[in-house]
């Protein structure tokens, strides 16, 4: 029949369209979320070097990181709506090649406060990246591949990560921590000045407009009250706040707390940020079908045993499998996160709903990492990562409770 081969077309159209953004335009994006996060991705297993070489005390160490993901996350706020003024390509090209130039000025300079002041600089130019980035990756891919699609986007964040401690140590061997920056930060801002050509040839120069295939919210259809929102953002920027910032004092924990080597405290962070090459996709394709909610709480749950275990365990196979599931835990949750938001919030309050939970979430971790490295100056670490451990808790029931009052776990 006429009808059933027009829908049998359409299909097919969908299909290859579908095809061409996953093989094509979704990569691009995870090459350019790589690209943002490999500089910044340097700081924290090139700590325990950093610190030896400028003498620095804990609450010093931590104020380095917190230089960075502070500001970063402060920056998200003004994101969006920057991105509304000067196209979401600018803000992109700020969020790659923009950390490039302050990460090689970084690199370049043998004091600590020019270090801190670049690493602020850094932060508010990567601000304006997640805010333009993700709802372009979610407009590419339509409502019903939106949660794998930003799954696979994140892959980019979590590589990052992944491979810095591994090609930031063995480049440090030879030419110093500082030559770490000077190299990949070369390399990251020449990928910056590609993508911004070609999303300009995309069309992406401005703020895309076009309504997001199968997208209820975009066509003036049903969104979630802002009160249904508040407490996912709050539960999952709460595991990112306390798994970051336990993670960013895992190097000097290993060195001077389990008598590890430099080398293997850098490397083993490699293991936490592996999970997210597998965990964020498979949390996104899950998401699809079986609701947000679920997968966020599940992230939340684990998040306070692991960061408790962290006193418990020894140099071995205890400490990897904490790493392990805290990489799960910390990529599960963001692009699922991000669908649920995206997905529940109408077009002209969506990039202040994604600024508000990016702020928390990237921002967060900055000023925890601070509080954590006093704390360690002045109790320890057993001290500090309980408190850390016990505070997740409580996050995790209260908001547990208010999802549940907000209409249960299956949306």
């Amino acid at each position: 029949m006429p009808v059933n081969e027009d829908k049998r077309g359409c299909d097919s159209k969908d299909r290859v369209n579908a095809r061409s953004v996953f093989l094509i335009t979704i990569p691009l994006f995870v090459l350019a979320h790589l690209s943002h996060h490999l500089v910044p991705a340097l700081i924290t297993p090139l700590l325990p070097m950093i610190r030896d070489s400028l003498s620095l005390s804990y609450t010093r160490a931590g104020l380095l990181v917190s230089g960075f993901t502070i500001t970063y996350g402060v920056a998200q706020l003004p994101g969006g709506w920057l991105g509304d003024i000067f196209g979401y390509s600018t803000l992109i090209l700020a969020g790659i090649s923009g950390v490039a130039v302050f990460g090689l000025l970084f690199g370049l300079t043998a004091s600590y406060i020019p270090l801190l002041l670049f690493l602020v600089l850094m932060g508010i130019s990567g601000g304006g990246y997640h805010p333009s980035a993700s709802p372009l990756v979610s407009q590419a891919a339509g409502e019903r591949l939106r949660g794998r699609a930003l799954g696979i986007h994140q892959i980019g964040g979590t590589a990052s990560y992944f491979i810095a401690p591994l090609i930031a140590v063995g480049i440090a061997r030879v030419f110093g921590w500082r030559g770490s920056f000077i190299l990949l930060s070369s390399l990251v801002f020449l990928y910056g000045i590609l993508f911004y050509t070609l999303l300009r040839r995309w069309g992406y120069g401005g703020v895309d407009r076009r309504e997001t295939p199968g997208d209820e919210t975009d066509r003036g259809g049903r969104t979630r009250p802002l009160a249904k929102c508040i407490p996912v953002i709050i539960v999952s920027s709460s595991v990112q706040i306390f798994v970051s910032s336990s993670v960013s004092f895992l190097p000097l924990y290993i060195v001077d707390s389990l008598s590890g080597s430099k080398e293997t405290a850098a490397a083993l962070l490699s293991v936490s940020h592996s999970a997210g090459l597998w965990a964020g996709p498979l949390a996104g394709f899950a998401s699809d079908r079986v609701g947000k909610k679920p997968i966020i709480l599940f992230t939340a749950a684990i998040s306070a045993p692991l960061v408790f275990l962290l006193n418990h365990v020894s140099l071995g196979a205890g400490i990897v499998a904490v790493l392990l599931f805290f990489g799960v835990a910390q990529y599960m949750s963001m692009p699922v996160t991000e669908a649920y938001l995206i997905g529940g919030t109408s077009r002209k309050n969506r990039s202040t709903v994604l600024g508000v939970y990016y702020f928390l979430s990237r921002g967060g971790p900055g000023l925890s990492t601070a509080l954590l490295g006093w704390l360690i100056d002045r109790r320890g670490f057993a001290f500090a990562f309980n408190l850390a451990a016990l505070i997740m808790g409580a996050v995790f029931t209260v908001c547990t409770v208010l999802i549940a009052k907000n209409g249960g776990w299956r949306e």
